[in-house]
């Protein structure tokens, strides 16, 4: 029997009968297929065992193609490995952010690809009832320690693992961009009770300081990620309402440091090149003179929110 044909087989048993039954069970194993795929593709990148171009070949694209569809994806999945750095080293948000993120009347939140709870915790100190959603298993593990009160759960944005209008609001953190907004939208669409708001926030490190500057340099020198943190939300979401708040965060080298590592573009990095630049990073910190002989570092950051209503 070929590989087409045991793929027919198995399409026709999922199928059975058809109908709308039918199609959710197959877009169900189809997505558990894909899944699987990614998770092949993973390994066989992390362990330098095959080129872009020989995955694309195998899974009957091009180089080019494979990229698009998985670079975004491994990078997004890059976090586990550097679950502790970004719990030490990664900002939390301002306290004026909480009236901009949920409205007065929401009660159950969804903090969606919640990390390891940097908001997370900021919702629970507000008597927010939470249930925090992430797909990696050492952030989850980082998160639950952090913040026991709220409830952790396995999932993504593509596949929510809640019933449907179950929360008043979701919350998206430093996540948004990770997401296949076409699988997303309506599914937390689908989860939000009718009046529902999403929230979208972004920390960016404000470069306007020189030593920000030099440091943002740095990290990029290899690579640059652009991320747009005024998107625009398709419906059935309306009109965004938008705020910025400017605001410091106060750390010590080493948490900037690990603030670096655990950038995925940072993690991706081969070994050697991930090191010199950790070091060029210390040397920076440690010789600027506007940080010279500081314990304490105020790390500036704008705090940029977009939120819409269902």
């Amino acid at each position: 029997m070929t590989v087409d044909d045991l793929a027919r087989r198995i399409a026709d048993d999922v199928a059975g009968d058809g109908g709308l039954a039918g199609l959710r069970r197959l877009s169900g194993v189809i997505a558990t297929l894909e899944d699987r795929r990614t998770v092949l593709v993973e390994e066989l990148r992390r362990g330098r065992h095959a080129t872009w171009e020989e995955i694309g070949r195998a899974c009957g694209m091009t180089r080019q193609g494979a990229t698009r569809r998985w670079s975004g994806k491994l990078r997004a999945r890059s976090f586990g490995a550097a679950a502790s750095a970004y719990q030490q080293g990664r900002p939390g948000y301002p306290q004026a952010l909480i009236g901009s993120v949920v409205s007065r009347e929401a009660r159950r939140v969804l903090d969606l690809g919640a990390g390891t709870g940097k908001l997370t915790r900021l919702l629970v100190d507000a008597g927010l009832d939470v249930v925090a959603v992430e797909p990696d298993e050492a952030m989850r593990d980082q998160l639950a320690a952090a913040v026991p009160k709220a409830a952790v759960r396995a999932g993504s944005a593509e596949r929510i693992p809640l019933a449907d209008g179950s929360v008043d609001a979701v919350v998206v953190a430093q996540a948004w961009h990770w997401f296949d907004q076409g699988a997303a939208v309506p599914e937390i669409a689908r989860v939000l009770a009718p009046g529902g708001t999403l929230a979208l926030v972004w920390n960016v490190r404000d470069e306007s300081e020189p030593w920000a500057a030099a440091l943002g340099a740095l990290m990029h020198r290899s690579t640059r990620q652009v991320i747009d943190t005024q998107p625009v939300v398709p419906a059935p979401f309306g009109a965004p309402e938008r705020l910025e708040i400017r605001w410091q965060h106060v750390t010590t080298r080493a948490e900037i440091v690990d603030m670096v590592a655990s950038r995925s573009y940072v993690i991706a990095l081969p070994e050697a090149e991930r090191a010199r630049l950790l070091a060029d990073v210390e040397e920076l910190l440690a010789t600027h003179p506007d940080l010279a002989g500081r314990d304490e570092i105020a790390m500036p950051y704008i705090t940029r929110c977009t939120r819409v209503s269902r």
